[in-house]
């Protein structure tokens, strides 16, 4: 039995997988997010808060059976006396290889960053942020064209399978949790912004390539070709660049693509979508408008 913590999509769709192999004595999320948070086969009891100290006066109040919670993307600091209220302590699924990528955004720097391989850890929540004991770590590896969406889908997998083969282990004392290696060397992410989806040029090729997987979900990658606004869905980077016109300058590649200039390189967009349109390939949008270009 165990009391989940989380709000938003990558805990809903967390917990439709845990309810398959854990009895939920109640679920403990932002008050935005209570219907998210609705499974299908049975309903436990659902409560909001929006606060530290709501979720303090809840726990509190509250007297839950479970031994443990499981904590996915809660988005609320949680004190040492909720902690302390469950006898194992609150296990958070951590979609990084910890101490790599503390913080609020794992797995979009995971894609910025261009690494090989990330990863889930399952960590004993502390004061800290992201600093706890680890039950467990399993890596994956990152396929270079993975967006930030396909990535996910990835890691919720991921991590459902690694709650329901290691909680067990951890409650019946198989598992003695250990301590980050090298917490020396932890990097951190942070919460995105909406101008973080604006492309910069003056960036090489290679970098605005990951972003665009990286922000693929929120706040995606925007720009303005041909005097329209545009979303950049999908490009690849190219080391051949036209030596003519500034960064920034487009042309169009013999196979009617959109090349952009870049401070290394080219960047090839493949598929786009302009403000009020449907998505479309580079070679539609230059039929379209071509002559602004």
């Amino acid at each position: 039995m165990i009391v989940f913590f989380g709000s938003g999509p990558v805990a809903a769709d967390s917990l439709r997988l845990l309810e398959k192999h854990f009895e939920i004595e109640a679920i403990i999320t932002k008050p935005t997010t209570v219907h998210e948070m609705k499974v299908t086969i049975s309903q436990p009891p659902i409560f909001g808060v929006s606060t530290k100290s709501e979720l303090d006066e809840l726990i509190l109040e509250k007297n839950f059976d479970s031994q443990v919670a499981i904590l996915i993307d809660f988005g609320i600091i949680v004190s040492k006396k909720v902690i302390q209220k469950f006898e194992f302590g609150i296990v958070n699924s951590h979609f990084s290889l910890l101490p790599e990528w503390r913080g609020a955004d794992p797995i979009t720097f995971s894609i910025l960053s261009g690494q090989e391989k990330t990863g889930v850890s399952l960590m004993l929540i502390d004061e800290g942020m992201d600093t706890g004991k680890l039950i467990a770590q399993k890596t994956l590896k990152l396929d270079l064209k993975v967006n930030n969406s396909e990535l996910t889908k990835q890691l919720i997998n991921l991590s459902a399978e690694m709650l329901s083969m290691h909680i067990p282990k951890y409650l019946n004392n198989e598992t003695k949790p250990r301590s980050q290696p090298h917490p020396d060397r932890a990097t951190y992410s942070r919460k995105l912004v909406k101008s973080d989806g604006i492309l910069d040029f003056s960036k090489p090729a290679t970098v605005l390539e990951r972003e665009i997987r990286a922000y693929s979900s929120w706040p995606k990658s925007r720009t303005q070709i041909a005097g329209k606004d545009v979303v950049i869905l999908d490009a690849t980077a190219s080391d051949i660049i036209n030596p003519n016109g500034n960064t920034g300058s487009i042309t169009v590649t013999s196979e009617k693509k959109l090349s952009i200039k870049t401070a290394e390189g080219s960047l090839i967009i493949e598929t786009l979508k302009p403000a009020g349109k449907n998505v479309m390939g580079s070679g539609a949008f230059i039929a379209g408008y071509g002559s602004k270009l």
